[in-house]
């Protein structure tokens, strides 16, 4: 059973920081594209950071230079270090696992950040 669960979101003040992690489990995770994606109340869901099987990188230009996408194979695991944070990026952050030639995609549940003012 495939399974991606996330942890790490909460409560932070602006300007402060949180770190996401999502472990992975019942896939090769090594050979899945791994990104975070947010939706914000009201808004459609968005991609934040993403990290190749390659080590690729991208990221939103809303988090460029405040957040970092590091992904662990040995652990399963992708996480998204998440600075500065400002009240904009409250949002349900979704973690994603992506094979492009399946084609095929597993979402976790999601978990909830909020930035207070």
């Amino acid at each position: 059973q495939v399974q991606l669960v996330e942890s790490g979101g909460g409560l932070v003040q602006s300007g402060g920081s949180l770190r996401l992690s999502c472990t992975g489990s019942g896939f090769t995770f090594s050979n899945y594209h791994m990104s975070w994606y947010r939706q914000a109340p009201g808004l459609e869901r968005q991609l934040v950071a993403s990290i190749s099987t390659t080590r690729s990188i991208n990221y939103a230009d809303s988090v460029k230079g405040r957040f970092t996408i590091s992904r662990d194979n040995a652990k399963d695991t992708v996480s998204l270090q998440m600075n500065s944070l400002k009240p904009e990026d409250t949002a349900v952050y979704y973690c994603a696992a992506q094979n492009f030639a399946a084609p095929r995609t597993y979402w976790g549940q999601g978990t909830q950040v909020t930035v207070s003012t």
